[in-house]
C-alpha cells in the first residue's frame, strides 16, 4: 500500500480543509511528523484508518467532527492510495448533525462512502471511475485488497513504540493475546476447544454406553434371579474391561441354565394337567348324585307339609261359597255403606262449624244463623267507608316524625357551626405562631448549611493533612535509610576504584604476550610482570559498584522528590484545614449536623401550617353558611309541625270510636268478616246433616229385607261375607296352588332315577371339591413355573441380544474416545511423553514468534552494533504453566541470555522497534504478501543516545532500499535536524493546521 494524497475536512482538531501530499512528503523515503502535544499528529493516522475501514484505530468511540469547524462544513476524509496495484480514491463522510438547507434547526446527515478506481481509456487518458457507494461493498473490497483486519493494519502500519515495549516486557499470556489478534489464531483455539469438546462428547457417549451395559447387566441379573448360577462373574463398574466380551459370555451362560430349568418345568406342568382332569370328572359325578338325593328329599318334605294344611283348605272352601252368595247383595250393601258414610261426614261438618261460632251463636238453628250473618255483613259495609280516613292519619304521623327529625338535624348543625366559630380565633392564633417559628427555622437551616459546607471542606482537608503527615514520617525514615545506603554504595565504589587503580599494573600485565610490545613502555620482553593480589577487583566489579551507586542515588532522589511532594501536599491541606485537630473538627461537624437536622425538622412544619391555615379559611366559610341555613330551616319546620299536630288529634278521636278494641279499621273489618263467614257455614252444615239422616234410614231398611232372602241372619252377617273380586280371586288361587303343588311333589317321588339315588349313601361333595381344588392348585403352580421359566429364558435372550448390540457400540466408542482424547491432549500439550507443555494455538503462535524474532534480529543487530540478539524460548513456565511464547535477549558481550526487562530505555526502544518491524514483515507475508510501502513510527527516539540514534536511522534508511517510506512521529529536535522532509502540525485557538517543510532545521 502506498499513500498519495490525504484530504481532511472538519476532522478532529482540523477545522478547515487540509491536504497532505504524501508523494512529495515521501520523496526522500523518510519524513518527520512533528508538532506540539495535542496538535493532531496521531489524527492523520486516525483519518487514514477511518478512510480505509470506516472506523477509527481504537475500539472506543471517538469524536471525529471538529469542534472548531463551521456548522455548515461537513466532516469528510478523502484518501488517494495504491493498494495491491490498484489506485483507489476513498471518500467517507461519517454520520453527523448539520443545519437544514431549508428552514431553521438541524438534521441528521447519514454516513456516506464513495469508492472510485483510476482507469485508463482507449486513448491512454486516465480518469476516476466510480466503483461503489455502499458501505459494505466498499469496505469488503478494500479489506480484500489489503488482506488484513483493522487491528492488523493499525499494529503494523503505525508502530506504537510503547505498545511494543509492553510486548517486549510482557509475560507469555499477554504476548499470546497480541499475537492472537494479529495472526487470527483463534481458529486454532477453536480447534483445541473442538477437540476437547469432541473428547468430552465421546467420553460422555462411551460412559453412557458403559452405563447402558451395566444397566442391561443389572436387568439380566434381576431377570435371572437368585436361582440361576453362572461360571462367569457378572460385570461391575470397577472392571471396565469386563463390559464387552466377558459380559456376553456371562449372559450366554445364564441363558443356557435358564433353558434347562424351562424344560424341567414344562414336564411337571404336563403331569399336573392329567391329574387335574381325573379329579374334575370325579367331582362332577359326585355333584350329580348329590343333586338327585337332594331333589328326592326335598319333594318328600314339601308333600308332608302340604298334607298338614288340609283342614285350612276345607275352611277356605266354605268361605268361598258365602262370598259367592253375598256378592248378589253387593249393590244394596254398597248404597247402605255410602249413606252411612255421608251421614257421618255431615254430622262431623256441622259439629266443626258450630265449634268456630261465638258463644251467643252456638245454639241457634239454621234459620237464625243465616239472619245473624246478614246483620254482620251490614256492619262491615259501614266500616269500609272509614278506611281512607285511617290512611290520612297514618300519613300525618309519618310527616310529623320526618319534620321532627329535620328539626333535630338543623338544631345539631346550628350548634356545631356556632361552637366551631367560637373556637376559630384560638386555632388561627396558634397556627400563625407555628408558621412564624417554621420560617425562623428555615433561615437557621440555611445558615447551618453554609457552615456545614465549609466544615466539610475543612474535615476533608484535615484528613488529607493527617494522612500526608503520617506518610511524611514514613518517607523521612525511608529517605534516611536510602541516604545511608547511598553513602555505603559510594564508599564501596570509591574503595573498589582505589584498589583497582593500585593494582592497574597487574591488570595491564595480565594482557602481556611474549614478543608483543608493552602498551606502557613498548618493550617486547616482560621479565617480571606484576602479579595481582588476591581479591583484586576487575573492571566489571568497578562498573557493577558504579551502577549500584547510581541506583542508590536514583532511589534516594526519588524518595526525596516524593517527600517534597508530600510536604507540599501537607502544606496545602493545612492551609485549607488549619491547625485544628481532626477529632475536634469531626466533633464540631457532628454538633453542627445535629443542629442542622433539628432546624430542618422544625422548618418542615411550615408547609403543614400553610395548608392548615388554608383549610381553616375554607372551613370558616362552610361553618358560616351552615349556621344561616340551619337557622332558617329550623323556623320553617316548627310552623309545619304545629299545624299537622292539630289535624292528627281530630282524626285519632274519630277513628278510635270506629275501631273499638281492634288496633286498626282493617283488623276490625277482618274480625267481622270471619264471624259472618262462620255463621253462614254453620247454617249450611246444619241443613246438610238433617238431609243425610233421612237417606240413611231408607237405605238400611231395603238392604235388611234382601239379606234375609239370601239366607243371612242379619245385615251385618251379609256385609262380613262380602269379598272383593281381588280377594275372591286370591282365595281361589290359593286353593288351586295347594292342589297343584301336592300333585307336583308326588310326581317327583314317583321318579325311579331319584328313588335309586335316594337308596345310595349320601354323596360327599366337599371331599371331592377339596381333591379337585388341590389338583387345580398343583396344575396352576406348575403352569406358572413353566411359564415363568419360558418368560425368563425369552427375556434373557432379548436382553442378551440387546447387550450384544450395546457391547459392539461400546467397543467402537472406546476406540473413538481413545483417539479423540489423544488428539485433544496433543492439542492442549497434555499428552504423555510430551517434552514441552504447549497448546496448539501457542505452538502456531510460537512458530510465528520465531519468524518475527528472525526478522527482528536482522535489524536489531545493526541498531545494537551486533551486541543484542532476540531469542524465542519455549521452556516450560513456572508452576507447570503453559509454555511456548517466552522471549529473551542474548548479550554478545557476556554470552549469556538476559531478561528483556533488564534493557535500558534506549535499548528497549530499538529492541521494540526491531520487533515491530519484524512483526510488520511477518504479518504482511501472512496477509498475502501485499507490500506495505508506508510505515509510521510513533515516538520513543528521545531515549536514544547519538550513536544509537544514528544506528536506528540507518536501519530506517535501509527500509528505503526495499521501496518503503517511513514516517517518524516525534518531537525530538535532533530528528528535525537530520530529516529534511517534515510535516509540521501547529495547534491554535481556531484549530490545527499543516505545513510541509523541506529543509533541515538549524
Amino acid at each position: 500500500m502506498r499513500l498519495h494524497h490525504l484530504t481532511l475536512q472538519a476532522f478532529g482538531p482540523f477545522a478547515g480543509t487540509h491536504t497532505v501530499d504524501f508523494d512529495a512528503l515521501t520523496a526522500d523515503g523518510l519524513f518527520l511528523l512533528h508538532g506540539d502535544t495535542g496538535a493532531g499528529k496521531s489524527t492523520l493516522f486516525t483519518a487514514i484508518c477511518f478512510a480505509l475501514y470506516g472506523e477509527p484505530p481504537v475500539d472506543r468511540t471517538l469524536e471525529l467532527r471538529s469542534h472548531h469547524a463551521p456548522a455548515d462544513l461537513l466532516t469528510q476524509v478523502t484518501l488517494d492510495a495504491t493498494i495491491s496495484g490498484q489506485r483507489l480514491l476513498i471518500d467517507r463522510v461519517p454520520q453527523q448533525t448539520r443545519p437544514k438547507k431549508n428552514g431553521t434547526g438541524d438534521t441528521l446527515q447519514k454516513a456516506e462512502t464513495r469508492l472510485s478506481r483510476f482507469t485508463t481509456d482507449a486513448l491512454g487518458q486516465g480518469h476516476w471511475e466510480a466503483s461503489s457507494k455502499s458501505h459494505q461493498e466498499a469496505g469488503k473490497e478494500i479489506k480484500d485488497l489489503l488482506g488484513m483486519s483493522r487491528t492488523q493494519f493499525c499494529q503494523i502500519v503505525l508502530l506504537p513504540q510503547n505498545e511494543f515495549t509492553k510486548f517486549l516486557y510482557a509475560d507469555a499470556s499477554k504476548r499470546r493475546e497480541l499475537l492472537g489478534k494479529l495472526f487470527h489464531s483463534d481458529r486454532y483455539a477453536f480447534i483445541e476447544r473442538w477437540l476437547n469438546d469432541h473428547s468430552r462428547t465421546t467420553q460422555k457417549n462411551r460412559d453412557a454406553a458403559r452405563d447402558e451395559v451395566l444397566h442391561l447387566a443389572a436387568r439380566i441379573h434381576q431377570a435371572a434371579g437368585p436361582d440361576l448360577k453362572s461360571q462367569y462373574d457378572a460385570p461391575t463398574p470397577d472392571a471396565a474391561h469386563a463390559l464387552t466380551g466377558p459380559a456376553l459370555a456371562w449372559a450366554q451362560d445364564l441363558i443356557q441354565a435358564s433353558q434347562a430349568d424351562a424344560a424341567t418345568a414344562q414336564a411337571e406342568a404336563e403331569k399336573a394337567k392329567k391329574n387335574q382332569l381325573t379329579h374334575q370328572n370325579l367331582e362332577a359325578a359326585t355333584r350329580e348324585l348329590h343333586r338327585r338325593q337332594t331333589t328326592h328329599a326335598t319333594a318328600r318334605t314339601q308333600l308332608n307339609q302340604l298334607d298338614e294344611q288340609t283342614p285350612h283348605q276345607e275352611a277356605l272352601g266354605r268361605r268361598r261359597e258365602q262370598a259367592r252368595r253375598a256378592q248378589q247383595l253387593a249393590p244394596l250393601l254398597h248404597t247402605v255403606s255410602t249413606a252411612r258414610t255421608d251421614h257421618t261426614r255431615a254430622q262431623d261438618s256441622e259439629s266443626a262449624a258450630r265449634t268456630r261460632l261465638l258463644a251467643e251463636h252456638a245454639t241457634l238453628q239454621a234459620a237464625d244463623l243465616a239472619t245473624a250473618g246478614q246483620r254482620t255483613r251490614d256492619d262491615i259495609a259501614v266500616l269500609n267507608t272509614l278506611l281512607p280516613e285511617e290512611a290520612t292519619l297514618s300519613q300525618l304521623t309519618t310527616d310529623l316524625k320526618r319534620i321532627d327529625t329535620e328539626r333535630q338535624d338543623f338544631t345539631v348543625q346550628q350548634r356545631t357551626a356556632r361552637d366551631w366559630l367560637e373556637q376559630e380565633t384560638t386555632r388561627r392564633t396558634t397556627l400563625q405562631a407555628r408558621r412564624e417559628a417554621a420560617r425562623e427555622a428555615e433561615e437557621e437551616s440555611r445558615r447551618h448549611q453554609t457552615q456545614m459546607e465549609n466544615l466539610n471542606g475543612r474535615v476533608t482537608a484535615a484528613e488529607r493533612r493527617d494522612a500526608h503527615l503520617a506518610q511524611i514520617t514514613t518517607t523521612e525514615q525511608r529517605l534516611a535509610a536510602a541516604q545511608k545506603e547511598t553513602e555505603q554504595a559510594a564508599q564501596a565504589h570509591i574503595d573498589i576504584r582505589r584498589r583497582r587503580t593500585e593494582g592497574m599494573a597487574a591488570e595491564l600485565a595480565a594482557g602481556l604476550t611474549d614478543g608483543a610490545p608493552c602498551p606502557v613502555c613498548g618493550s617486547c620482553s616482560h621479565p617480571t610482570p606484576a602479579q595481582a593480589p588476591d581479591g583484586h577487583p576487575t573492571r566489571e566489579d568497578e562498573q557493577a559498584a558504579e551502577k549500584a551507586h547510581q541506583r542508590a542515588q536514583h532511589q534516594r532522589d526519588k524518595i526525596a522528590a516524593e517527600l517534597q511532594q508530600l510536604r507540599e501536599n501537607a502544606a496545602g491541606a493545612t492551609g485549607e484545614a488549619g491547625d485544628t485537630p481532626l477529632a475536634s473538627l469531626k466533633t464540631e461537624h457532628k454538633a453542627l449536623a445535629a443542629q442542622l437536622a433539628d432546624a430542618l425538622e422544625r422548618a418542615t412544619d411550615r408547609g403543614t401550617v400553610e395548608e392548615e391555615l388554608l383549610a381553616l379559611d375554607r372551613e370558616h366559610i362552610t361553618m358560616t353558611e351552615q349556621d344561616s341555613v340551619a337557622t332558617a330551616g329550623l323556623s320553617a319546620r316548627n310552623a309545619s309541625y304545629d299545624t299537622l299536630s292539630q289535624r292528627q288529634a281530630e282524626l285519632t278521636e274519630k277513628l278510635d270510636a270506629a275501631r273499638g278494641t281492634a288496633p286498626t279499621l282493617a283488623a276490625r273489618i277482618d274480625d267481622l268478616t270471619r264471624t259472618a263467614d262462620r255463621l253462614e257455614q254453620a247454617a249450611e252444615a246444619s241443613r246438610t246433616a238433617a238431609s243425610a239422616t233421612q237417606v240413611l234410614h231408607t237405605r238400611t231398611s231395603e238392604a235388611t229385607v234382601a239379606a234375609t232372602s239370601q239366607g243371612f241372619d242379619t245385615l251385618a252377617a251379609a256385609e262380613q261375607a262380602v269379598l272383593s273380586d281381588k280377594d275372591l280371586h286370591e282365595l281361589e288361587e290359593e286353593i288351586n296352588q295347594w292342589r297343584e303343588a301336592r300333585a307336583s311333589h308326588q310326581t317327583v317321588l314317583d321318579d325311579p332315577v331319584l328313588q335309586e339315588a335316594a337308596a345310595q349313601p349320601a354323596a360327599d361333595v366337599e371331599a371331592a371339591t377339596a381333591l379337585r381344588t388341590a389338583a387345580d392348585d398343583q396344575h396352576a403352580l406348575s403352569v406358572t413355573t413353566a411359564s415363568t421359566a419360558r418368560a425368563r429364558t425369552t427375556e434373557l435372550t432379548d436382553l442378551s441380544t440387546t447387550l450384544a448390540g450395546v457391547v459392539e457400540r461400546l467397543e467402537a466408542l472406546e476406540q473413538a474416545h481413545s483417539t479423540a482424547r489423544h488428539l485433544a491432549d496433543l492439542a492442549t500439550g497434555n499428552a504423555s511423553g510430551t517434552r514441552v507443555r504447549m497448546q496448539l494455538e501457542a505452538y502456531v503462535l510460537a512458530a510465528r514468534l520465531e519468524q518475527v524474532v528472525a526478522a527482528a534480529n536482522t535489524r536489531l543487530s545493526l541498531m545494537s552494533e551486533g551486541r543484542y540478539t532476540l531469542r524465542h524460548s519455549d521452556h516450560q513456565a513456572a508452576h507447570g504453566a503453559r509454555s511456548g511464547l517466552g522471549l529473551e535477549i542474548t548479550d554478545s558481550w557476556t554470552g549469556r541470555p538476559r531478561k528483556t526487562d533488564t534493557l535500558s530505555g534506549g535499548e528497549s526502544f530499538f529492541a521494540s522497534l526491531a520487533l515491530a518491524l519484524g512483526l510488520a514483515d511477518v504479518v504482511t507475508h501472512e496477509a498475502g504478501g501485499n507490500p506495505l510501502d508506508t510505515l509510521f513510527i510513533d515516538e520513543g527516539f528521545g531515549t536514544l543516545d547519538d550513536d544509537t540514534l544514528h544506528n536506528v536511522l540507518d536501519v530506517l534508511d535501509s527500509l528505503r532500499a526495499h521501496d518503503r517510506t517511513v514516517g517518524v512521529i516525534s518531537h525530538i529536535p535532533e530528528l528535525r535536524r537530520r530529516i529534511t522532509q517534515r510535516l509540521h502540525v501547529r495547534k491554535g485557538p481556531t484549530g490545527s493546521t499543516l505545513a510541509h517543510l523541506t529543509e533541515a532545521a538549524e
